[in-house]
C-alpha cells in the first residue's frame, strides 16, 4: 500500500510540474496576444484622433494617414471611416471596394456593435468574425465625436479589421511548442464560454488557463493541455516501482514463511484437539444411545464362563447386582424353559463355528413376569488374552406384542379390502347400468363404442347402431303416472333383449331412448328385419293395473365400418335418421344416408343464413294488390315476405318458412314485415290515398306471444287501415285462451281479422261464429278449377253464400285470368287477388303500378 501511495504521489508531482510548464508557455503567448491586439488598437486611435480634429478629411488625406499605419509591423488588414454609420472611405481600397456605402445600421450583423460603440463612447471589439473578403478578423469600432465637452456630437465610426490568422501566427498560437491551445470568449450574451480557436474537447481535459484582457475590456481565456495529455507516466516511474517491488519482496517473503510455519503448527494443534473432542462426543453419544435404546451390554469369557453385565442388563433381567462375576448358568437359568434349548443351541453353534451369535427368547423375571429378549454378540480374540464374546441384549416385548397386533390388523384389512372390492364392483356395475331396466347406460355405451373403434375387434364386419325412441310414451306417463311409464320402459327393455342376437349390445341412454349395437356382415345386414321385428313387438298392448297401454317405436339406423368408426359421429348419424323416421309418421325405421346428411347440412345452412339475414335486414315486404270485384278499383294490398338472399336472389316463403318456424323466428319476420308495411303505407298516402287498406300475415306462434298487444300499442296503428291474416288451421273449436284474448285485443285496436286459405283446413262454422272475422280468403286451390268445373264453381259459390250470411267479406285468391274475375264477380265475390292483375312487387314498384293503373290494360 505504501508503494502504491508513493507511485500515486510521484504521478501527482509530475502532473503539477507539467501544469506549471504549460502555464508558463501559455502566459508567454497571452502576453504576445495582448501586446499585438493593444498595439493595433493604439495605432488606430491615432487615426481616430486625427479624424476627430479634422472631420472633413478627404480620401487623399485619409489614404496618407492610413498608409502610415500599414507601413508599421502590425496585423491590421483594413481601416474604414463611416460618418453617420455609412462607410465613405476605406484603406486599402483594393479588395475592399464592396464595403463603400455600407450602412451599419441596416446590416443586421453589425448594427448592434455599431450602436453600442456610439452609446458607450468606447471602443467595441468583436470577433473573430468571417470577413466578406475571406478569412477571419477582429473588428474594432471607434466612435468619433466632434466639438468640445459642452457641445459634443457623434460624428461616426472608424472601423479597423485585424487579420486573425496573422495575429495567431505572430502571437505564437500556431507554433509547435508541445501543447494544444484553445481561445474562449467570455463575453457571450448567454454568459457561456464560446470557443473560437483550437481543438474541440480541450475544455473537458482539465486545462490550465490564462485570461487575455482586450482594449475594449473584453476577456478571452487561453486554455491549454499537453499534446500527450496529463496521464503521462513520469520518467522515474519504473525506477520507483522497481524499488517498491524489491522492498515489498524483502518484507513479504519472511513474513510469508513465518506465517506458513505458524499455520502448520496451528493446524496440527487443531486436528489433535478435534480428535479428542470427537472421541469424547462419540463416547457421549454411545452412552446416550444405550440409555435411550435401553440396550444392555455383556461380556463372556469363553475360557472361564465368567460374565460381566452392565447396569442396564440387570434392569432387563430384574435382578440385583451381586459381588463377583456372574456365570453362564446365571444367564441360562433365567430363560423360559420352552426357549432354553433353542437359545443354547444358537449359542453353542456360534461358538463352534466361530461366528456372530444371534437369538430371540423369553426370560422369566424373579417376580414371574415374562419378557421377550433379543441378543446379538460377536467373538473377540486378542493374542494376549483369552477369547471373549461381547454382546448386547434388549427387551423386545413391546415389538412382539405390536407384531401380533399388526398380524391381526393385516387379517382385518384383507377382509375389509375384499368387502370394499365387492362394493366397488357393485358401484362400478351401477355406474355402467340403468337402475330401472338393468341395461347398460350411456357411459357404458360410450366405452363399448370406443373399445370397438380402438381394438378393431369386428374382424372385417360393419358396426350398426339402432337408435330407438318410444312413441306416445309421454301420453302414458301423463295419464297413468310415472309408475306406468317405468313399467313400459321395463317391457321395452325385455322386448329388445328378446329380439336381438346374443352378442348384440343393448343400452338405455336416457328417458325413453334405447340403443342397439350390432356387428353385421357388409354384404347382408338384415337390419331391416331386426328393426321391423322390434317395431311389431312394441305395438302389442301392455296391461298395467287393468289398463291396456299401447305405444310404438321409431328407429334410426346408422352403419359404419370398424376401421372408420367415430363413436360420437355414429350416434349423431343414427339420431338424424331417427328424426327423419319421426317426421315421416313414426312407428317406422329409417337409415342414415349421405343424401340425408346433405339435407341436414342444407337445412343448417339455411338456418344460419336466416339468422344472418335477420341481422342484415334482408327480409323485405312485397305487396300484391287486391281489387274490388265490381269496380276493379284498388281495395287494398296484402304484404308478403320475401328474402333478398345475397347469393340466391329473391326467395319466396316456401324456401325458408319451415326452417324459420324451427328456429322460432317467424314472429320476428312477421314483426319486420308489419313495421315495413306501416312505414310504406304512410308514404303512399302522404299526398293522396293510393292504398285504402293493408293486410299482413300473422303466425300462430306470434298470436301466442304475450308481448304482442304491448308491441302493437307502441306502433300506434290507425283504426281501419290494417288487417291480420290468420291461417284457417289456427282456429279449432277449442282455441287456446291466449290466442283468443290476443285476438279480442287486436280487434279493440281497430285491426280487422281475416281467415287466410279458407277451405283447405278444418275450421268449423262454430269457429267462424266465435271468431267473427271481417273477411275470409278462399284458397287458390278452390279458385283455379272454376273456369272448367261447374261443381267447383258451385262449391265456391256456397262459401261466398256462407260469408254473406255471416256478414263476412269474401276475397278470392289465385285469380289467374280475367275469366276467373268475371265468374267470381257473378258469384258475388267482394274482392279479387291474383296474377290476372299483377304479381307481388316491391313498395316503389307498387306505387308506380297504382299511379299508372296498369291492371286496367289486362281487364
Amino acid at each position: 500500500m505504501l508503494g502504491i501511495f508513493a507511485d500515486y504521489q510521484n504521478r501527482v508531482v509530475h502532473e503539477q510540474a507539467t501544469r506549471a510548464e504549460v502555464l508558463a508557455k501559455v502566459n508567454l503567448i497571452r502576453a504576445k496576444l495582448e501586446g499585438s491586439i493593444n498595439g493595433n488598437m493604439q495605432l488606430v486611435r491615432g487615426l481616430v484622433a486625427m479624424i476627430a480634429a479634422d472631420p472633413d478629411i478627404g480620401q487623399q488625406r485619409f489614404g496618407e494617414l492610413s498608409s502610415t499605419l500599414f507601413s508599421r509591423d502590425n496585423q491590421l488588414r483594413n481601416v474604414a471611416v463611416a460618418p453617420n454609420f455609412v462607410v465613405t472611405m476605406v484603406y486599402p481600397l483594393d479588395g475592399n471596394r464592396e464595403a463603400l456605402g455600407l450602412d451599419y445600421l441596416k446590416n443586421a450583423k453589425q448594427s448592434a456593435s455599431a450602436l453600442r460603440a456610439r452609446n458607450t463612447g468606447e471602443l467595441v471589439l468583436t470577433g473573430p468574425v468571417s470577413l466578406v473578403q475571406g478569412g477571419q478578423g477582429l473588428v474594432g469600432r471607434f466612435p468619433v465625436f466632434i466639438g468640445n465637452d459642452q457641445n459634443r456630437q457623434f460624428w461616426g465610426l472608424v472601423s479597423a479589421v485585424v487579420d486573425v490568422d496573422r495575429l495567431y501566427r505572430d502571437s505564437g498560437l500556431l507554433d509547435d511548442i508541445g501543447i494544444d491551445m484553445a481561445l474562449v470568449s467570455q463575453d457571450s450574451p448567454e454568459e457561456t464560454s464560446l470557443q473560437f480557436f483550437g481543438r474541440a474537447g480541450i475544455l473537458a481535459e482539465r486545462p490550465v488557463s490564462a485570461a487575455v484582457t482586450l482594449p475594449s475590456g473584453s476577456i478571452w481565456q487561453i486554455a491549454a493541455v499537453p499534446k500527450q495529455g496529463w496521464n503521462v507516466t513520469p520518467d522515474n516511474a519504473w525506477l520507483l516501482r522497481g524499488l517498491i517491488f524489491i522492498a515489498g519482496v524483502l518484507v513479504v517473503v519472511p513474513v510469508w514463511f513465518a506465517g506458513r510455519f505458524y499455520a502448520e503448527r496451528q493446524k496440527n494443534y487443531l486436528a489433535l484437539h478435534s480428535s479428542e473432542a470427537q472421541l469424547r462426543k462419540l463416547s457421549q453419544r454411545l452412552e446416550l444411545a444405550l440409555d435411550a435404546s435401553r440396550i444392555g451390554v455383556w461380556e463372556l469369557d469363553l475360557a472361564t464362563n465368567d460374565v460381566i453385565w452392565d447396569d442396564r442388563l440387570y434392569e432387563i433381567y430384574g435382578t440385583q447386582r451381586k459381588k463377583g462375576p456372574r456365570t453362564f448358568q446365571d444367564w441360562s437359568g433365567a430363560i423360559h424353559p420352552d426357549d432354553l434349548k433353542t437359545a443354547e443351541n444358537d449359542f453353542n453353534e456360534a461358538v463352534k463355528e466361530d461366528r456372530a451369535y444371534s437369538s430371540d427368547y423369553r426370560i422369566i423375571r424373579p417376580n414371574g413376569q415374562i419378557r421377550n429378549i433379543r441378543t446379538h454378540a460377536t467373538i473377540f480374540r486378542d493374542p494376549a488374552e483369552t477369547p471373549k464374546m461381547i454382546g448386547a441384549e434388549w427387551d423386545v416385548t413391546a415389538d412382539v406384542a405390536l407384531n401380533k397386533d399388526l398380524e391381526k390388523a393385516k387379517i382385518l384389512a384383507e377382509t375389509r379390502a375384499a368387502e370394499l372390492e365387492s362394493v366397488r364392483a357393485r358401484i362400478e356395475h351401477n355406474s355402467l347400468h340403468d337402475s330401472l331396466t338393468g341395461l347398460p347406460n350411456r357411459r357404458y355405451l360410450d366405452t363399448e363404442l370406443e373399445k370397438l373403434a380402438a381394438s378393431g375387434s369386428s374382424k372385417g364386419r360393419d358396426i350398426a347402431l339402432l337408435h330407438i325412441d318410444l312413441d306416445r310414451f309421454k301420453q302414458i306417463n301423463d295419464t297413468l303416472g310415472h309408475s306406468a311409464g317405468d313399467a313400459m320402459l321395463v317391457h321395452a327393455a325385455q322386448v329388445l333383449r328378446q329380439n336381438v342376437r346374443k352378442d348384440d349390445f343393448v343400452a338405455r341412454i336416457g328417458g325413453d331412448e334405447f340403443v342397439v349395437v350390432c356387428l353385421v356382415d357388409p354384404e347382408d345386414h338384415h337390419l331391416d328385419e331386426i328393426a321391423d321385428r322390434i317395431i311389431r313387438q312394441m305395438r302389442h298392448p301392455v296391461v298395467y293395473q287393468g289398463h291396456q297401454c299401447r305405444f310404438g317405436v321409431s328407429i334410426g339406423i346408422a352403419v359404419e365400418s370398424a376401421g372408420r368408426l367415430d363413436s360420437g359421429q355414429i350416434l349423431i348419424n343414427a339420431d338424424i335418421a331417427l328424426y327423419r323416421a319421426k317426421s315421416r309418421g313414426r312407428s317406422r325405421h329409417e337409415f342414415f344416408t349421405e343424401s340425408l346428411q346433405a339435407e341436414i347440412v342444407r337445412n343448417k345452412k339455411v338456418a344460419d343464413d336466416i339468422l344472418g339475414g335477420l341481422e342484415r335486414n334482408e327480409f323485405v315486404a312485397y305487396y300484391q294488390p287486391q281489387f274490388d270485384a265490381h269496380t276493379l278499383e284498388v281495395a287494398g294490398v296484402e304484404a308478403l315476405v320475401r328474402w333478398a338472399h345475397p347469393t340466391e336472389g329473391l326467395l319466396t316463403p316456401d324456401a325458408f318458412l319451415s326452417t324459420a318456424e324451427e328456429l322460432n323466428v317467424v314472429s320476428t319476420i312477421d314483426r319486420l314485415v308489419l313495421e315495413q308495411t306501416l312505414a310504406n303505407f304512410e308514404r303512399w298516402n302522404k299526398t293522396r290515398q293510393l292504398v285504402p287498406r293493408i293486410s299482413v300475415n300473422v303466425s300462430a306462434r306470434r298470436l301466442r306471444d304475450e308481448e304482442l298487444i304491448e308491441s302493437l300499442r307502441r306502433l300506434k296503428i290507425k283504426p281501419g287501415i290494417l288487417s291480420f291474416e290468420l291461417l284457417e288451421s289456427i282456429f279449432l273449436d277449442n282455441t287456446d285462451e291466449i290466442v283468443t284474448w290476443n285476438v279480442d285485443r287486436i280487434k279493440d285496436f281497430g285491426i280487422d281479422i281475416e281467415i287466410d286459405d279458407f277451405g283447405t283446413g278444418y275450421a268449423s262454422i262454430v269457429s267462424l261464429l266465435k271468431l267473427q272475422p271481417r273477411r275470409l280468403k278462399i284458397d287458390r286451390q278452390l279458385i283455379l278449377p272454376i273456369v272448367k268445373s261447374v261443381r267447383q264453381r258451385h262449391l265456391v259459390e256456397s262459401i261466398i253464400e256462407i260469408g254473406k250470411t255471416l256478414g263476412i267479406e269474401v276475397v278470392a285468391e289465385g285469380v289467374e285470368t280475367m275469366e276467373h274475375a268475371r265468374i267470381l264477380k257473378k258469384l258475388g265475390c267482394d274482392k279479387l287477388q291474383g296474377y290476372a292483375f299483377g304479381p307481388a312487387i316491391g313498395a316503389a314498384a307498387l306505387e308506380d303500378f297504382i299511379r299508372g293503373e296498369r291492371w286496367r290494360v289486362a281487364s
